[in-house]
């Protein structure tokens, strides 16, 4: 009977090293186009297809410098190695300015001299006349040939605006929009009339009678009211919610219904039309 455990499995087994197979490397060349490519340059002879019998052992086109997809992949990319130094554009250190001046002052000299705009300083023998005074009075010679100038003559065929047709009158336009603000207005003015009397007619005064009659059954309400009112005055401690809400609500309906006949009391009171 075999158990798991035995004294042979006390020392590991070597463990068997596999010998690994040599690469695989096709003996046709990677960068062939596959059979019928349709990555053929456009332009060319060669038919749409290529390498249709597969048998091809080099590309109908050759490849041009990256003149269809760019350069290869990562070739665009900054070198690590290749950052600018210090002081490398100018080989050193660099130079201040009274250092250019000494070593190189052809630096310094402008590349293009632009043409001056002005004569440039008199020259020696071009000396002005000096000591000129003259007794001319500018203010009265300017004053006397402005007086004493004659007026400017027009130019034949100019048109004068004074003798036009319509000159001093106003235009047609103006009048025309005039015409507009005054119907806008009177159209205003129409709409306010008509509010006003739709107004009137939603009132009417009330008679003297009618004041009369409201002004008495107020009075008999403020009686009815001010007797429960005083039926409660001898009651000096409000010890219920009940008997609190009670003299609130009869003083409120006194002073509303006093309120109330002083507005009766005046004249000239307008009331609805359907009262």
């Amino acid at each position: 009977m075999m158990h798991g455990e035995s004294i042979y499995n006390i020392i590991p087994p070597k463990p068997i090293v596999q010998e690994r197979p040599p690469m695989h490397r096709s003996k046709h060349p990677g960068d062939l186009p596959p059979t019928a490519s349709t990555f053929t340059q456009k332009g060319t002879t060669v038919p749409a297809a290529a390498n249709l019998g597969g048998n091809s052992t080099k590309k109908p086109v050759s490849d041009k410098s990256h003149s269809g997809f760019g350069k290869p992949k990562g070739a665009y990319c900054d070198q690590p190695e290749n950052f600018l130094k210090k002081a490398e554009k100018t080989g050193g250190k660099v130079l201040t300015l009274a250092e250019m001046k000494r070593e190189h002052p052809e630096a310094l000299a402008p590349k293009e001299l632009k043409p001056s705009t002005r004569g440039g300083p008199p020259k020696f023998s071009e000396q002005p006349v000096m000591n000129l005074v003259t007794s001319k009075n500018f203010v009265v010679a300017n004053a006397v040939e402005t007086i004493l100038a004659a007026p400017k003559k027009l130019p034949e065929g100019a048109k004068d605006y004074l003798k036009k047709e319509d000159y001093g009158k106003v235009p047609k336009y103006l009048q025309h929009i005039k015409k507009d603000i005054d119907a806008e207005y009177q159209y205003i003015r129409d709409l306010q009339a008509a509010q006003a009397q739709a107004e009137a007619d939603r009132v009417r005064p009330l008679s003297e009678d009618e004041r009369q009659h409201l002004i008495e059954g107020l009075k008999a309400k403020w009686e009815q009211v001010n007797t429960a009112y005083q039926a409660g005055t001898h009651v000096t401690k409000l010890d219920t919610m009940g008997k609190m809400k009670r003299k609130e609500k009869n003083e409120a309906e006194l002073s509303q219904i006093e309120k109330d006949i002083e507005k009766l009391s005046k004249r000239n009171i307008h009331v609805a039309s359907d009262y």
